[in-house]
């Protein structure tokens, strides 16, 4: 099940942007995913919440969009939506010769992080008399 690498390498992602920027958590991510990506959504949302326990995603939402696979015919101006299994003939003029123009996206289109960078605090103990 190769949904549990791309839900570790998108968590690994999030979580080196996470420190580059001094975040400490995140609410939501967005995954763009073509329809010829060979991902089961289902899948992805299980392994994604297990790739995110124990780090700043944990807990976060995963909503996914599936982008429809296009192609555009060679011999013609013809575009035209693939669909499952694919079909790269030109229902225009028939042509076999299309090119995908969608559909085999795999990437993180949006984080929603889910608070304030973290700040340092002092390790001495508050002065209860200071105003």
């Amino acid at each position: 099940m190769h949904e549990t690498s791309i839900a570790l390498a998108v968590v690994d992602q999030i979580a080196q942007r996470a420190h580059e920027d001094a975040r400490d958590g995140v609410r939501a991510v967005v995954l763009r995913v073509g329809e010829l990506a060979g991902v089961v959504p289902a899948a992805l949302e299980f392994c994604f919440a297990q790739a995110c326990a124990g780090t700043v995603a944990e807990g976060a939402v995963l909503s996914i969009e599936t982008v429809t696979a296009l192609a555009r015919c060679g011999a013609c101006p013809e575009t035209w939506p693939v669909g499952m299994p694919p079909d790269l003939t030109c229902p225009a003029c028939g042509e076999a010769a299309a090119h995908l123009i969608s559909g085999r996206e795999l990437e993180i289109a949006a984080v929603e992080w889910g608070g304030p960078a973290a700040v340092a605090t002092s390790t001495e103990e508050p002065d209860p008399c200071a105003v």
